[in-house]
């Protein structure tokens, strides 16, 4: 089954700002957080923020106490005094294109004009314009609501910023024929625009399309309307709890999109559970090799894999012999602390990777069994190499076991706020690297014979840390959504995603041209000429994931673990070749 995810699916400007404010301000916890009615319409966040001890006031009381966040939708000016007053700090969440509409509405409001708002009488958005209105606001939903309206001296037509463009021109033809003199302002929030014109083209490609957000959303009610009028059989879910299998039976091509107000992390969800939804155009082959994949990851017996190429070729590119002992120690440690690490912290799968998530908590003790078989197995193999590399592996699994746990000193914690060494920001994209770093190059340097020993496994394990690094901060690319829901800051989260995913450009073309010049000058072997490839792969990738050619799931993310597997596969050519020369 082919799957399109639109462009504009998911958080639009104004819901991503009033989420972050509410996670900001909740990791203060200093005082109580509250949100004046629900800050957004997508029920799967309200409880996340239920579950963060961050509740809903529908009612202001007379004495409050803590900090109030106004709903991204907006609210009356009265309704912000009125916090004020009771004793709340009040934060304005309110989207600063609800803002404009507001001004527009409140400045006019104050020269007499008349205000009609195009929307839903009873939506959020639309109560809060009123508010500006100085009581003289009218709400229409339809052509005949707006008939029956007097007419005004003065008066101004606005919209509610996710109202249906179309209808929109509609109320404009209609008002500029037979009352010239309103003034009209086009408030459709130009997010709003771009999501039902790119919902047209799909609906026109597409065999059926799934839109996900709230039932209670407007945006998202608006969009599945407009994708009907296709004509196209049109699923509006809330999470991919909701979609059945038989409602999308003989579609080749399924396009995705969502509202404003719907985390990535929904939409991810979405698409895994379509991706593993058999259709007529799949063979049996396809069906079993996709499945394959799946169980490799879950498992984490594809990274291990990984691990283990890794190692082989930073050996290689040392010149080391005899490097068995060194492979395994890299596979076995890298498949013990994945796994012990996912079963620790599963928060952060449970909304990044759901079907991980429920795969370990249904072999919770069968994947506990092997980490701690693989953990002692690397152990074991490292004692035969030396006491040296046992006390370095042991040390590594240590603090490999401590990430998630409360290690930090008492003193420590109260100036830094930090408990583990999860909390320090960033600090797991650069511990996971330096750990394969660690296993995958220094401990082939146990057995190295290079003449150039010492700048050749720096240069390897410079190698082998960037090319784990840039695998695991694209990831967290992707996972956002989900780690800052779940309070993890992550690199990309510290800096921002578009300036993440350039910094990783940058870093993959260096580790290209590194590894090809230190064999040109020979600190590598020749084989540093075949590998410059690996870093170019994972490069494509991510720019195949800008362009929407890749889209996030079990395939991408096998074959972003596939570019580490490759350094593998390319040193055992080399070796090969090498060995029959």
């Amino acid at each position: 089954m082919k799957i399109v995810i639109a462009k504009t699916a998911g958080f639009c400007m104004g819901v991503r700002r009033a989420v972050e404010m509410v996670l900001d301000t909740n990791r203060r916890g200093d005082r109580p957080i509250y949100t004046y009615g629900p800050l957004i319409h997508n029920p799967q966040v309200l409880n996340i923020f239920k579950e963060k001890g961050i509740s809903t006031l529908d009612d202001i009381p007379e004495r409050g106490d803590g900090s109030i966040l106004v709903r991204a939708h907006g609210v009356p000016p009265d309704a912000k005094k009125k916090l004020d007053q009771a004793g709340f700090e009040v934060i304005d969440a309110t989207c600063p294109r609800v803002i404009k509409v507001q001004t527009i509405i409140r400045k006019h409001a104050e020269k007499g004009y008349a205000s009609i708002i195009i929307g839903d009488r009873d939506h959020p958005e639309v109560v809060g314009l009123m508010g500006y209105s100085g009581g003289n606001g009218h709400v229409v939903n339809n052509i005949d609501d707006l008939k029956s309206l007097p007419e005004f001296e003065k008066a101004i037509l606005v919209a509610q910023t996710t109202q249906n463009t179309n209808f929109f021109d509609q109320v404009v033809s209609w008002v500029e024929h037979g009352f010239p003199h309103y003034k009209i302002f086009n408030t459709i929030c130009d997010s709003t625009e771009k999501r039902q014109k790119e919902v047209k083209r799909m609906a026109a490609s597409v065999d059926a399309l799934i839109v996900v957000g709230g039932y209670n959303s407007g945006n998202t009610k608006r969009l599945a309307e407009i994708a009907r009028e296709a004509g196209k059989p049109v699923l509006h879910v809330e999470t991919e709890a909701d979609i059945e299998t038989n409602e999308l039976t003989g579609a080749d091509c399924v396009g995705i999109t969502a509202g404003a107000s719907t985390p990535n992390w929904i939409i991810r969800r979405v698409y895994r559970k379509l991706e593993t939804m058999p259709s007529k155009a799949k063979v049996a082959w396809r069906q079993a090799a996709f499945s394959a994949q799946r169980a490799l990851l879950l498992t984490n017996i594809y990274i291990a894999l990984g691990a283990g190429a890794l190692c082989f070729a930073c050996a290689k590119l040392q010149g080391a012999r005899n490097v068995i002992p060194q492979i395994l120690i890299s596979m076995l440690y890298v498949q013990s602390m994945h796994i012990l690490n996912h079963l620790m912290g599963r928060k952060a799968d449970r909304f990044n990777d759901p079907e991980r998530a429920e795969f370990y908590a249904r072999n919770q003790v069968l994947l506990f069994i092997l980490a701690s078989f693989s953990g002692a197995a690397g152990l074991f193999t490292a004692y035969t190499l030396g006491v040296v590399p046992f006390f370095i592996l042991l040390m590594m699994s240590f603090f490999g076991l401590s990430y998630n746990l409360r290690v930090i000193p008492g003193e420590l914690v109260r100036k830094s706020g930090m408990k583990r060494l999860k909390d320090i920001p960033g600090s797991r994209t650069v511990l996971i690297a330096l750990a394969w770093g660690f296993v995958t190059s220094l401990f082939p340097a146990f057995g190295a014979s290079s003449e150039h020993f010492h700048m050749g496994t720096l240069a390897a394990f410079i190698w082998s840390f960037g090319l784990v690094f840039a695998r695991t901060a694209f990831f967290e690319v992707l996972d956002m959504q989900g780690d800052r829901l779940v309070g993890k800051e992550t690199i990309p989260i510290l800096i921002g995603a578009r300036r993440s995913l350039q910094w990783l450009k940058i870093l993959l073309l260096f580790l290209a041209a590194t590894v090809f010049l230190l064999s040109a000058s020979g600190v590598f072997t020749s084989l540093g000429y075949g590998l410059a490839i690996c870093p170019i792969l994972m490069l494509l990738v991510i720019l195949a994931n800008e362009k929407e050619y890749m889209l996030p799931g079990i395939k991408m993310e096998f074959i972003m673990e596939s570019t580490i597997i490759l350094s593998g596969v390319v040193t055992l050519i080399w070796f090969c070749l090498h060995a029959r020369c």
